[in-house]
């Protein structure tokens, strides 16, 4: 009988090991709050966001259609990510989003995401970028 349980324990820690328990990201519940609050100012379907790149967020389909210029998103890969690069602040300063120049600041806009907000979009891109 304690040997089944060991055994148990032994396979669920395995399973764990290999796969992770890493919560499944909801694009609806987790990423799109962050976007429609940080992001849909400037990248809504005419904001200068919009006029610079054609890169509109207001919904599932807009981000994954990306830019005038590609997709910014490559499910199962945040680092190869436009998306995630940017606003993780692993592209160069110019092109930082939400932008943190002075004349953005200035306008009340341009704030960073915080850490879990960039962690909760890359794990989102990481588990295939679904619309769920």
């Amino acid at each position: 009988m304690a040997s089944a349980i060991l055994v148990r324990l032994g396979l669920l820690t395995l399973c764990i090991g290999l796969f992770g328990c890493e919560r499944q990201i909801s694009f609806a519940g987790d990423v799109q709050p962050i976007f429609l609050a940080n992001c849909v100012v400037c990248h809504d379907q005419v904001a200068e966001g919009v006029a610079a790149s054609g890169f509109s967020m207001v919904d599932y389909d807009s981000i994954m259609k990306g830019t005038k210029f590609g997709p910014v998103v490559i499910p199962n890969s945040s680092i190869s990510s436009t998306l995630y690069l940017v606003i993780a602040n692993k592209t160069s300063p110019e092109i930082r989003m939400p932008p943190h120049h002075e004349a953005s600041l200035a306008e009340g806009r341009g704030t960073p995401l915080t850490q879990d907000q960039i962690e909760i979009i890359g794990t989102w891109i990481d588990q295939g970028a679904p619309n769920n």
